[in-house]
């Protein structure tokens, strides 16, 4: 049976653990002055991953945040996967030197596709390529831009080239609590034929059963944020209850 993980998401923007409506940087709500102390909680609460976003790096270009990320892979004892801004193979290089067990490429994927093929060849098994898409099409540079290109054939041709790990976002469900688009993640896992995790739109534990439901298929993890926050997901009760599945 494949196993599917839960990613509590830490979003990081001036320092602080933060959440985003829809990656509207104007929508933003502070839930931890502390990045590193959430990142410890979710360890306590059975996590076995942490999925850190820097905002600031995401439209910056260029990782903003980076001794923060540092301290939380420093003081978790799980592994930590990062996002936002890893545009150069030094930037990538530097994350994985402080511990950084994944790191993950969105806008790079887009508007640079000789680093991705170079990120592939050198740090394939620790790299994740972000999808997210609005409307079926790929946005980058935080969400603010939109691109003409199919999300499921930027997926198909990285795979392609080595890409191992997905990262799909229906931009329309993001910090909206409306339940994750299954149908668009399914097509993503079977167009690439690789592991996707799923991100945005996670309201309660029955989101997570339903995506788990197709972890056959491809689904192999969700990324959860808001609703970890605001409580409508208890992880360790979550965790159990996926675990029970198996």
């Amino acid at each position: 049976m494949a196993n599917f993980t839960i990613y509590p998401a830490i979003d990081i923007r001036g320092g602080k653990c933060v959440r985003l409506v829809q990656g509207d940087y104007s929508r933003e709500t502070v839930y931890r002055d502390d990045p590193a102390e959430a990142a410890l909680e979710w360890q306590q609460q059975g996590a076995e991953w942490i999925h850190l976003v820097d905002l600031d790096g995401a439209k910056a270009g260029e990782p903003v945040n980076g001794r923060i990320i540092a301290e939380i892979a420093a003081k978790v004892k799980i592994p930590v996967q990062v996002g936002g801004g890893i545009r150069s193979l030094d930037s990538a290089r530097r994350l994985l030197e402080d511990g950084v067990s994944r790191i993950i490429v969105g806008t790079a994927a887009i508007e640079n596709r000789s680093f991705v093929y170079e990120l592939l060849d050198k740090y394939g098994d620790r790299t994740a390529i972000g999808i997210d898409a609005r409307d079926g099409c790929v946005a980058t540079r935080g969400w603010l831009n939109t691109s003409e290109v199919k999300a499921e054939d930027l997926a198909r041709e990285l795979a392609e080239r080595g890409a191992r790990t997905f990262i799909f976002t229906d931009i329309s469900r993001d910090g909206m609590l409306t339940g994750p688009n299954v149908e668009a993640i399914v097509r993503m896992a079977e167009a690439s034929g690789r592991e996707v995790i799923a991100s945005g739109g996670v309201r309660n534990t029955d989101d997570l059963l339903r995506l788990a439901a197709e972890r056959e298929r491809g689904v192999a993890g969700a990324i959860v944020g808001k609703a970890l926050y605001t409580g409508s997901i208890d992880l360790s009760e979550a965790i159990d209850r996926l675990r029970a599945l198996s």
